[in-house]
């Protein structure tokens, strides 16, 4: 008789934080929204509320942007604080987050619905190692010499000096809740900047979790300030505030141009990282062993909810049959259950929006004539669950092939020329992410030389190191995540020219 298989424990202290109403963390204190509305957070795997969190609001924004300011200006943070200090608390940070890795992974999977094991290998692990990179990045940051063309330029020293751009709004998306408030913390504090970072409403805990750390290390007062809020209200309110000197947005295409909008006002710098339909391209001489089960993860990490999901699948033709029934076998064996179980592969989906619009674009694809080969709809009734699915007879022109899905949906379409795909590939608004997969190296590169993407992968997908900027190209974004790239984004140039007669 087989041993039944129970989900893991919550842990104690994830039970506590909750069971506990969320605050707003501004200018050090943990405080209740102005207008003193909460909102829910909801469990996808249940639907049933998983915590209340205080609902941040025009009036919230404005006294955290005000904390910002004053830690830049007048605070330890901006007069007291060395590079080396400051890449002190940065490393602190990341050791505390290591010290709580399992409480971070649970809120993960309760707040997201991702499985546990996922949040256990990648997004915890990722976080830290974000931290730990940029905080290596505070104590280089630097200007130039510049030798002038002058005639007389030895009269003159000339250099430039890199210096923080100031106060910081950062606005992060829910499919990697804390990996992403990372991404968006670490460089902006490396390079000497305050911030008011706003998660998403749906995912507001490990934020929130991450605020109790940023105080526990020793950051001074003002320097980070979380408002959870929607971003109709609040996300609004921070994009147009005008005492924020830079906006950064990750998110979908669509919201991030109300972003630009309204950052218009007083022209702050603004960095997004936004949508994409990433093609990912079979060549028939690729190593199907790897290729089949690349494609597979490419398309299914995360339930699909991936800005660079490789979700237009084009192969070659001569081996399309073998790698469309390789990839919706795959798809009908994940194990799709609530995140915590042991077994689960595949999570829910993270709303009950996100689980309309994903089952609204399955519809819509079958209703224009494409054919089904695995997954296509909803997996019971309670919670957000769909299965992974695999479309083909697909053309170019469908909804489901030129849209953004953000779900666990694939179109595989045959092609017969590699120099035909080239141009298929890029028939797109976005150009966020691309994958390539042949033996044949000269060609592979040849290939991805073509893609207009801000990241082609090569016999491999997904592959993420905080070194390695990311970011897109056309609608998919302007400017680069991580990498030394970022630093750009969240620093100011200044030249100086002394004389020396």
């Amino acid at each position: 008789m087989a041993t039944a298989v129970t989900a893991p424990p919550m842990d104690p202290k994830v039970s506590e934080f909750v069971a506990t109403k969320q605050k707003l963390l501004i200018n050090g204190k943990w405080v209740d929204a102005a207008s003193g509305k909460t909102f829910p957070t909801y469990n996808p795997a249940t639907g049933e509320v998983l915590a209340n969190v205080a609902e941040g609001d025009r009036e919230d924004i404005d006294r955290a942007v005000k904390a910002a300011r004053a830690a830049f200006e007048t605070g330890p943070w901006s007069q007291k604080l060395s590079p080396a200090q400051r890449a002190k608390l940065i490393w602190k940070l990341a050791d505390l987050i290591e010290q709580h890795q399992e409480e971070f992974a649970q809120l993960e999977s309760l707040d997201n619905g991702k499985p546990l094991k996922i949040s256990r290998i990648a997004d915890v692990p990722l976080t830290i190692e974000n931290f730990r990179y940029f905080a290596g990045w505070a104590t280089k940051i630097e200007g130039n010499t510049i030798p002038l063309t002058l005639a007389n330029s030895s009269k003159f020293l000339a250099y430039t000096l890199r210096e923080p751009v100031g106060v910081v709004g950062q606005i992060i998306p829910w499919n990697f809740p804390l990996l992403m408030a990372a991404w968006k913390l670490g460089p902006a504090l490396a390079a000497g900047c305050t911030i008011v970072l706003k998660p998403a409403e749906q995912t507001p805990l490990s934020a929130l979790r991450l605020g109790e750390l940023i105080q526990e290390a020793g950051f001074p007062d003002g320097v980070v300030n979380i408002v959870p809020g929607y971003g109709e209200t609040a996300g609004a309110a921070l994009a147009a505030h005008p005492d924020v000197d830079k906006i950064a947005f990750t998110g979908s295409t669509e919201v991030g141009k109300l972003i630009l909008q309204a950052a218009a006002g007083n022209l702050k710098k603004v960095s997004l990282e936004l949508g994409g339909k990433s093609p990912n391209i079979i060549l028939d001489d690729a190593d199907l062993n790897a290729a089949v089960p690349g494609a597979a993860s490419a398309i299914f990490f995360n339930h699909g909810q991936c800005c660079c999901a490789g979700s237009r699948l084009f192969v070659e033709e001569k081996v399309f049959d073998k790698v469309v029934e390789g990839v919706a076998q795959i798809a009908e064996n994940i194990k799709v259950k609530p995140g915590f179980d042991p077994d689960c592969e595949m999570g829910p989906l993270v709303s009950e929006e996100q689980l309309n619009r994903v089952c609204g674009y399955l519809e819509s694809g079958v209703r224009e004539g494409a054919k089904t080969v695995a997954g296509g709809k909803r997996l019971g009734d309670r919670g957000y669950f769909v299965k992974p699915t695999v479309l083909v007879n697909t053309n170019d022109k469908m909804k489901v092939v030129k849209e953004e899905i953000f779900g666990p949906v694939v179109t595989a379409t045959p092609f017969r020329d590699p120099k035909e795909i080239e141009a298929r590939a890029n028939d797109t608004i976005y150009g966020l992410a691309a994958g390539v997969w042949s033996r044949d190296i000269k060609k592979a590169h040849t290939i991805a030389a073509k893609l207009r993407a801000g990241t082609v992968w090569i016999n491999c997908y997904n592959v993420f190191d905080p070194a390695l900027p990311f970011g897109g190209y056309k609608q998919s974004g302007w400017g680069r995540e991580m990498g030394h790239e970022v630093l750009e984004h969240y620093t100011e140039v200044k030249s100086v020219c002394a004389s020396l007669t």
